[in-house]
């Protein structure tokens, strides 16, 4: 290989790397940010009643779980120098799940509505078979992982 070819792929790995470790950073100080955001929300419990409050806090706090996840994302792609399917799959497995739950609050709330009440009817199954979808392809690929290696 030659010799500029080895330096501009240094180059370019060390620019990979420091932009990926910026992502870090930022989706750091946004987990920060939201929990704070969240223990602040506690404030807020003579306006919105405790039902509405713990529903907004757990709305966050599980925003908050999904940036780290995302995070931890992002550390295993810079230690192993690959994108790794699995950890964006969970992350997209607790974001349904953080819908479902938060929907499903809500509905009670449009009981005898009318087509609202049915609305997050759909929305919750649809949201059901993402996570069914998502955790059936992370089972897929872990199986996939424990396969030998192809010789070829």
């Amino acid at each position: 290989m030659p010799r500029y070819a080895k330096f501009g792929s240094r180059l370019l790995v060390f620019v990979e790397d420091a932009i990926y470790v910026a992502i870090a950073a930022l989706l750091a100080a946004a987990a920060a940010v939201l929990l704070v955001d969240a223990a602040l929300g506690f404030r807020n419990l003579a306006d919105l009643g405790a039902s509405g409050v713990v529903l907004e806090i757990l709305d966050r706090l599980l925003l908050v779980f999904i940036v780290v996840e995302l995070l931890f994302a992002v550390r295993v792609t810079l230690r192993k120098r690959e994108i790794i399917a699995e950890p964006f799959l969970i992350v997209g497995i607790i974001a349904s799940i953080k819908e479902i739950i938060v929907l499903s609050v809500r509905a009670a709330d449009y009981v005898g509505k009318g087509d609202r009440f049915a609305d997050a009817l759909q929305e919750v199954a649809v949201l059901g078979v993402l996570v069914l979808v998502l955790s059936g392809a992370a089972v897929l690929l872990r199986f996939k992982e424990r396969e030998p290696e192809e010789s070829g």
